[in-house]
């Protein structure tokens, strides 16, 4: 019986050891987060922003909801435009949001007025797990307004 029960916990331990793997398997890859957006600026040249932004915050959208992908949009201000995983934020100004020690909006919004383009890394709560996990975000420029999306690690 001693032997069973033994078997049993080092088959589970095993399992736990290896699931994180697994898991991490169903997440999107920055390439795929560089994809969606370029989905979501041909989306906005054939249809507007304004219909644009509905559909980035439409989880049943699947053109801009891929397990943990999903698309956001900020103006030049900090405003939220569109949120794809939390449409509380929509409207409101997020210019001095900081998690844990960084201002994750100005820093998206250095990175597009200086370069247009580009990747910033911060922690944001994973819709997938629900835990605290390290994010990159691809943010591109258009107009007076920018669109991201990003990957967590």
């Amino acid at each position: 019986m001693l032997l069973l029960r033994r078997s049993i916990f080092i088959s589970l331990f095993s399992l736990l050891l290896v699931s994180p793997v697994f898991a991490a398997g169903d997440r999107a890859s920055p390439d795929e987060a560089v994809a969606m957006v370029k989905r979501g600026l041909s989306y906005i040249k054939e249809n507007g922003k304004e219909k644009a932004f509905v559909e980035f915050a439409n989880k049943s959208n699947k053109d801009f909801h891929d397990r943990d992908l999903y698309l956001f949009a900020y103006d030049l201000n900090g405003v939220n435009l569109s949120h794809g995983n939390n449409p509380k934020m929509n409207g409101k100004n997020m210019i001095d949001l900081k998690v844990g020690d960084r201002f994750v909006v100005k820093e998206m919004l250095a990175v597009v007025k200086s370069a247009g383009k580009g990747w910033v890394d911060y922690q944001w709560p994973n819709p997938v797990t629900k835990m605290l996990e390290t994010k990159s975000t691809y943010v591109e420029k258009v107009d007076d307004y920018f669109i991201g999306c990003g990957v967590y690690k």
